[in-house]
């Protein structure tokens, strides 16, 4: 197959550390999926009037400071744009070094890093990110780009975090219902793509009514437990049902366990390569936002993390 004929594996860079581990890593997973790889930079983090300058539009200075203002903003533009470009071959090289043979193209963008990551994101097989940077690409901090990307990409997103450097040749997907077969199926391809085996994890536990005054007597409280229960189980059988049969080399087993899922995702996360979760997008009064789980696993998991778009 033509390899520029794949969709590509895209990277945002800013220069700082973070976000070079973050190329690295897309450099892998290129490679991984013989697809080139798409670097980019932002060229501005700024804000401008409509009429290039800053503040508001409109006002007058007959002095002269005005005009001295949209030269001295131009010039700035340029710069942010020179320097941006400068980072992307920079880390494009840095690509091409670390895997010879690879396709890599790169490209800086005069747009917030949240629009470019998301309509670059609808054109590739995954888009990486960094867990912090120092704002040449608008700051790739997590909590703001790396969340906001998750809320609106239509593609994979991987978050490159954690502290497991040696390969533990495990993947795990977190489900929360048994609907989210997307995740559990790009769980499945990444675990066959690395010749790792498979966890399929569904942590759960009782709801917590504070509201309720006098609570049920102790049996009827356990038949609730015992049948929540037993739909707990269905959920992760019902993820995979159909994909051990599609992948059948991937050792893959099920889990339902008791516990915050948050804390047992994390917990997981220390013996994987890779955490995918599916990315539950629920609206909100400022638009659309992820859930809490998934926010505790981007902050604290191992590893990196993988959230697969997901209606809620």
């Amino acid at each position: 197959m033509n390899r520029s004929a794949q969709l590509p594996v895209v990277v945002g860079v800013d220069g700082s550390d973070h976000s070079l581990r973050a190329l690295d890593r897309a450099v892998g997973e290129a490679v991984l999926r013989g697809a080139p790889l798409e670097v980019l930079c932002g060229a501005s983090a700024h804000r401008f009037a409509p009429d290039g300058t800053p503040g508001a539009p409109g006002a007058v200075d007959a002095s002269g400071e005005a005009e001295a203002a949209r030269t001295a903003d131009e010039e700035r533009r340029r710069a942010l744009a020179r320097q941006a470009r400068q980072i992307a071959e920079s880390a494009a090289e840095r690509a091409r070094e670390s895997a010879p043979g690879l396709e890599v193209e790169s490209s800086a963008v005069d747009e917030n890093a949240v629009a470019a990551l998301v309509r670059a994101g609808s054109r590739a097989a995954l888009t990486v990110v960094g867990t912090r940077g120092h704002g040449g690409f608008t700051g790739l901090l997590l909590g703001s780009v790396s969340l906001r990307v998750a809320a609106h990409i239509e593609g994979p997103l991987m978050v490159v975090r954690g502290d497991n450097e040696r390969p533990r040749h495990t993947v795990v997907v977190g489900v929360e219902y048994g609907t989210d077969t997307d995740a559990a199926r790009y769980g499945f391809e990444e675990a066959e793509r690395r010749a790792a085996a498979l966890l399929v994890l569904h942590a759960w536990e009782l709801p917590v009514h504070p509201g309720v005054m006098v609570p049920p007597p102790t049996r009827v409280l356990e038949e609730i437990a015992e049948e929540q229960a037993r739909y707990e189980e269905s959920v992760p059988m019902d993820a995979v049902a159909g994909l051990r049969e599609a992948y059948p080399s991937v050792d893959a087993r099920v889990e339902t366990v008791y516990a915050g899922p948050g804390h047992a995702l994390v917990e997981a996360s220390a013996a994987a390569d890779l955490v995918v979760l599916a990315a539950h997008r629920r609206h909100r009064l400022f638009g659309m936002r992820l859930g809490p789980v998934t926010h505790a696993v981007l902050h604290h998991a191992h590893c990196p993390v993988v959230l697969v778009p997901t209606a809620a």
